[in-house]
């Protein structure tokens, strides 16, 4: 792992990831579970994410003309099923246009007596900042 400068590489992954390729959000976020002690196999997933980078380049997100302009929300979490520290995850992509608008992939940091209190009280925040950013 001497040769490719990991933390700086997965840096710039999530710059991409943050900015246009929603489809790389979830193999970022494994790596940068691994930026204190990469392994061999870690600089292997980056070689192929930048080689998936390059041959899609083109891709984009294109937005269609549609006469309801409706929010969809999708969300999904796990519970404790990371095998490094246990900790759950959680997901959510937000829809407009047929077209993703705002997505995420973290560790959950709230302490809830369930997961549909951490998956309702995640979604309802992030439902509520669009709403006000889309007037």
């Amino acid at each position: 792992m001497q040769k490719i400068p990991y933390a700086s590489t997965v840096e710039s992954l999530m710059y991409a990831q943050v900015c246009t390729r929603l489809d790389i959000a979830f193999l970022v976020g494994v790596l940068d579970k691994y930026l204190s002690d990469p392994r061999m196999h870690h600089g292997k997933e980056i070689k192929c994410m930048m080689l998936y980078l390059k041959r899609t380049k083109w891709s984009m997100l294109t937005y269609q003309k549609f006469e309801e302009l409706d929010i969809i929300g999708y969300f999904d979490s796990d519970f404790a099923q990371s095998k490094d520290n246990k900790h759950s995850t959680f997901r959510y992509v937000y829809m407009l246009a047929g077209e993703a608008i705002s997505w995420k992939y973290a560790k959950q940091t709230i302490i809830a007596p369930s997961m549909l209190v951490v998956e309702f009280s995640l979604c309802y925040i992030q439902r509520v900042w669009i709403d006000l950013t889309k007037d």
